[in-house]
């Protein structure tokens, strides 16, 4: 019988070592983000739990859609700007959201103080993530993610992602 890692603060969980593996020229535009991966903290197979604090100005992901993946958040502290599809949503603490499959999203933090929230996600196969606004495209391998143009020629490859179904854009 495997044992489980003990309850402990969130905030106690080492953030990611990486900030992105989005390659350039769109892992800058992500800067401001901490991604703390409670759910590999403790070994969770099923679905990815992430703390994340976006600081001003900054935001959770590039503008993307999953093909398979259904994402949830819970905002904890501060407030943060969702854009899904073609609304614009200001959420205060407490508040959350969903996007099933499909649906576009990404939060951006316009105010002037850090916020966080929690984000939850499945680890289905085969997901693939398209960027409405970007030329760029990201796959789920054994390997990690692999990001490409939209014409399907690959972008330089960047060392170890994390296994693939990991909550949340790249």
């Amino acid at each position: 019988m495997t044992s489980a890692p003990l309850p402990l603060t969130a905030a106690d969980v080492a953030p990611r070592t990486r900030a992105t593996h989005y390659p350039e020229p769109f892992a800058s535009r992500v800067a401001g983000r901490t991604k703390r991966a409670l759910g590999e903290h403790f070994r969770l197979r099923n679905f990815g739990v992430n703390l994340i604090t976006l600081q001003p100005g900054a935001m959770s992901a590039l503008y993307h859609r999953h093909t398979r993946q259904d994402e949830f958040l819970h905002l904890l502290q501060r407030e943060l700007t969702l854009v899904m599809e073609d609304t614009r949503i200001t959420l205060t603490p407490g508040m959350c959201a969903a996007f099933p499959a499909g649906v576009a999203h990404h939060l951006i933090n316009e105010s002037d103080s850090p916020a966080t929230f929690l984000e939850v996600g499945d680890r289905r196969a085969g997901d693939c993530v398209s960027y409405p606004d970007d030329d760029l495209r990201a796959v789920a391998s054994g390997r990690g993610w692999i990001f490409m143009h939209r014409d399907g020629s690959p972008y330089p490859a960047l060392p170890t992602s994390p296994a693939p179904g990991v909550s949340g854009a790249p």
